[in-house]
């Protein structure tokens, strides 16, 4: 059996999909990060973003929406001289949305992890494609969930952003059915 084809080119992008990738995750501040990684992808490749993770996690204190959703100008100036990190405006500026976004939302006694997973009905899809061909890039459930975070006052999650968000955090197994992993990760639990 051979890994989803996408994974092969260099070893970081090997460990994540052996690891990480499709394995259903729950946690608030994971699904955060993974949003505003997501949304820093965005005409980049993944590829890009996971190189420059751990730098991003630096550079945003780790995810805390508490802390980004009060930085100011001279914070803002800091991560567009970052080189670690995707050095865009937009992007930036949505992180900082995000977070206030975030918070708003789980003031509410809501949990962002409950707020996302009701989109599959708390439960991974499991797909059985046999080539990459197959795989969307957006689904009738990534459109719903896109629309909803917008409601919230989310940016930089249109409906490709939230489904490669569904993949990587286990909404859905878009694991090929020919990669061990499909197999691993079918049935888990949020963890």
């Amino acid at each position: 059996m051979e890994r989803c084809p996408w994974c092969e080119g260099f070893d970081l992008y090997r460990e994540y999909h052996d690891s990480e990738w499709g394995v259903p995750l729950s946690d608030d501040r994971s699904l955060f990060e993974l949003l505003i990684l997501e949304g820093a992808q965005a005409g980049l490749s993944w590829a890009t973003i996971l190189k420059k993770r751990e730098n991003y996690r630096r550079a945003f204190d780790g995810f805390d929406p508490v802390k980004i959703a009060e930085y100011d100008d001279a914070r803002v100036a800091a991560l567009l001289a970052d080189s670690g990190i995707v050095r865009n405006r937009a992007k930036v500026a949505a992180a900082i949305q995000n977070a206030k976004a975030y918070l708003a939302l789980t003031d509410d006694g809501q949990s962002f992890s409950a707020f996302l997973w009701r989109f599959v009905d708390d439960l991974p899809i499991q797909n059985q494609w046999t080539s990459m061909a197959e795989v969307p890039a957006r689904t009738t459930r990534s459109d719903a969930m896109s629309k909803a975070l917008g409601r919230a006052g989310f940016k930089f999650v249109g409906s490709t952003i939230c489904y490669a968000l569904m993949q990587s955090a286990g909404m859905v197994n878009d694991h090929l059915t020919t990669c061990p992993r499909h197999g691993e990760v079918k049935g888990r639990l949020r963890r």
